[in-house]
């Protein structure tokens, strides 16, 4: 079983254990363990417009322009790059974190 908790602690020294949860919770079985779409693919253009419009300006309700939400998006990739397989919890955290959102998901 993955320990998504873990898997964020790697980037921030004390995560919200309830907010990793929610995440995960919105995921829902496309963080089934072994899933590729429990991953996040940096280099695929589409998957990375799936973030910005899905996660971030759907779920989040960000409204800022999609140049700067691409910005921050290469920022969380940049910050994983040492991560071959970049967890969809751990991406969208770093995301949530970095725009205040965290409480959107009970953290």
């Amino acid at each position: 079983m993955v320990d998504y908790v873990s898997d964020v602690k790697k980037y921030v020294p004390a995560p919200n254990e309830k907010a990793v949860a929610g995440i995960v919770k919105h995921f829902g079985i496309a963080m089934r363990e072994g899933s590729d779409s429990s991953y996040v693919s940096a280099s695929d253009k589409e998957e990375l417009t799936r973030v910005r419009d899905g996660f971030l300006k759907k779920k989040l309700g960000l409204t800022q322009a999609d140049a700067e939400l691409d910005t921050a998006i290469k920022a969380v990739a940049d910050r994983m790059k040492g991560d071959t397989k970049k967890l969809r919890s751990t991406f969208c955290y770093l995301l949530a974190e970095k725009f205040g959102k965290l409480s959107a998901f009970g953290g």
